[in-house]
């Protein structure tokens, strides 16, 4: 069921199962999953993640390569919805453990917003991460051109950048290595550093070497049309044409909800085991927000684990189902609950 603020209180005393937050790709094949173990969750989409902006999806198996990010989410969650998933559009702002229970605080709704608690035995961290991208006075311009032919991620869209002018847009030193993996797909590299850091001696040795341009000014603009970036303008009026670019200024993790519990981190990055399970034993972490590669086929795969390993756990503890007209008389009788022997 979607939910919104018109009918939060009919779930608000409801304990579900997990609640997972995030309806990216990895929530979502939670989702699915744990509905079809017959489990109930609950998805909080904060909406417009990293794989909303994917324009193609082109290196996922069985969709065609120009399908859209936003397509495979919305055929997830109707997906999702379908089997009794509960759907909420929101922004969890803290995840409390109460011991076997954790309370969820969400807000609901930009303006005059709702604050419901909500209640699971597990949570899916599924939040993910969006990317940094050059800030321009005119952001719009920027927009225009990101994820189609102006990349954030090189696994991705490495094939998509071969052997053609490319523009490396870096907001640190430490990210102009980048240009040195970046070059197993094309050795045609301008690093533009937008004038946000002072490059030092070695690096500067390294590009040379290379035969990588640097360009230090900052940038006043993208040039191109209908979504194909082809070069850039600098604030001096001077143009760079290019053919491709790739961003790599780093991402925020939206994780913030997380910070009150005892969990291990690797940077940014929560640990997890092979089932996806963090330090907390009842607590698991999907896709971007966990320790490990970026992409939307492992992502959908965590959510599969995840869900795998909480329904594992619930099953364990449940009484067996019986079919008790098969049981033999006295088992069946032994099968119900007696009442309880008065006592004077």
């Amino acid at each position: 069921m979607k939910l919104s603020k018109k009918n939060l209180g009919d779930r608000l005393n409801h304990v579900y199962d997990v609640i997972i937050v995030g309806g990216g790709a990895g929530g979502l094949s939670a989702a699915i999953y744990l509905q079809r173990y017959r489990l109930s969750c609950l998805v909080v989409e904060k909406g417009k993640g990293r794989s909303f902006w994917m324009q193609d999806l082109r290196n996922y198996l069985g969709l065609p390569p120009t399908t859209p990010g936003r397509d495979l989410l919305n055929q997830g969650q109707e997906h999702a919805l379908s089997l009794g998933a509960d759907h909420l559009r929101g922004y969890v702002e803290s995840v409390e453990d109460e011991g076997d229970t954790f309370a969820v605080k969400v807000k609901v709704g930009k303006t005059d917003s709702a604050y419901p608690v909500f209640r699971s035995r597990y949570v899916i961290a599924a939040s993910g991460i969006i990317d940094h991208l050059p800030h321009l006075e005119n952001m719009q311009n920027v927009y225009d051109y990101a994820g189609y032919n102006l990349h954030v991620c090189m696994i991705c869209d490495g094939y998509e950048m071969a052997d053609k002018r490319c523009g490396l847009f870096v907001n640190s030193e430490g990210n102009i290595n980048t240009a040195f993996v970046l070059n197993w797909f094309t050795p045609y590299i301008t690093v533009f550093t937008q004038g946000l850091f002072e490059v030092s001696l070695e690096m500067r040795k390294k590009l040379r070497d290379h035969g990588y341009p640097l360009v230090e000014l900052p940038i006043k603009r993208f040039l191109g049309q209908d979504n194909e970036m082809t070069g850039v303008e600098l604030i001096d009026g001077s143009v760079v044409p290019l053919e491709t670019g790739l961003v790599a200024m780093g991402s925020h993790y939206f994780n913030e909800y997380l910070q009150g519990l005892p969990l291990e981190w690797k940077g940014n990055n929560l640990v997890t085991d092979s089932m996806c399970r963090t330090s907390h034993p009842r607590l698991f972490a999907l896709g971007d927000l966990k320790d490990g590669i970026n992409q939307v086929a492992i992502a959908v795969a965590d959510g599969a684990l995840a869900a795998t390993a909480i329904w594992r756990e619930t099953r364990r503890a449940a009484p067996p189902r019986l079919w008790e007209e098969h049981l033999e008389p006295h088992l069946a009788e032994s099968s119900v609950p007696q009442p309880a022997e008065a006592t004077s």
